[in-house]
């Protein structure tokens, strides 16, 4: 497969190179392809449209041609940054600060690994781990109501703002951002990207259920870091759990507000 362009930024680490194509069966598959070469660390991939794209848990990932960010990043990170859960908040912590940048939105991050404006879903987000790692991100820019009819919860930044986006400039931005974040956890600041990943999850203080491989535990999130997942019980004892243990969490709506 032949890209139709090819960028070169000026950035760090990520996006020194970057393939555009006019569309591939998945950018995380062309991404994983080119994964045995150590050369092609901080590769980006950028498509128009997908064929066979895919999101969490197998489910299909379908955007009009020409209307979206459809991108993946080939890394190999030192094992200490390999784990999915920093990963992920590295990418959506990037993709919600690049929402604000290009359209003026906040943005919050709905566990594990969506990025919801104005309450709804504008971007998934796919960890895959092989010869190198992957990061999938597909963020709505300019879908219409017609094109996400039957996605109720789903939403682009043309619906939100009235704003006719460029894509190319949208993933530009966002290239940018991740280049930034992922300097700092390869330099050791990991606390920086922790603290943007709280304040974007909100959930802190509040009551929460978690739900787990087994089933779900409801309690109070007491602690939320890269080491612990921590819930204060109802019946007084705690749960400590690593974040990729933990399928959803959400607000427990069912709670009595204290």
């Amino acid at each position: 497969m032949i890209p139709r362009e090819e960028w070169h930024l000026d950035t760090r680490r990520l996006g020194r190179r970057v393939l555009v194509y006019n569309a591939l069966d998945s950018t995380n598959t062309q991404a994983a392809a080119l994964a045995n070469d150590l050369g092609n660390d901080g590769l980006v991939i950028l498509a128009d449209c997908q064929t066979a794209g895919r999101g969490q848990q197998g489910r299909k990932w379908f955007c009009t041609p020409g209307t979206g960010v459809l991108m993946s990043v080939l890394l190999f990170p030192p094992p200490a940054l390999r784990r999915p859960a920093l990963l992920t908040a590295l990418a959506a912590v990037s993709v919600c600060e690049t929402i604000g940048e290009v359209a003026g939105l906040e943005s919050a991050i709905k566990w594990p690994n969506d990025v919801l404006s104005a309450g709804r879903k504008v971007c998934g987000i796919l960890i895959e781990q092989g010869q190198g790692t992957v990061i999938g991100m597909g963020l709505n820019v300019r879908q219409t109501a017609v094109e996400l009819a039957g996605l109720p919860q789903a939403s682009s930044l043309l619906l939100l703002t009235g704003k006719w986006l460029s894509p190319s400039v949208v993933a530009r931005r966002l290239i940018e951002r991740l280049d930034e974040g992922y300097h700092r956890l390869c330099s050791g600041d990991l606390a920086t990207l922790e603290k943007q990943w709280q304040d974007r999850l909100g959930l802190a203080g509040h009551m929460v259920v978690a739900e787990v491989h087994g089933g779900t535990c409801r309690g109070r999130l007491q602690e939320l870091s890269w080491q612990a997942v921590q819930l204060a019980l109802p019946d007084g004892s705690t749960r400590r759990l690593l974040p990729e243990a933990i399928r959803h969490l959400s607000l427990d709506r069912s709670a009595t507000p204290s």
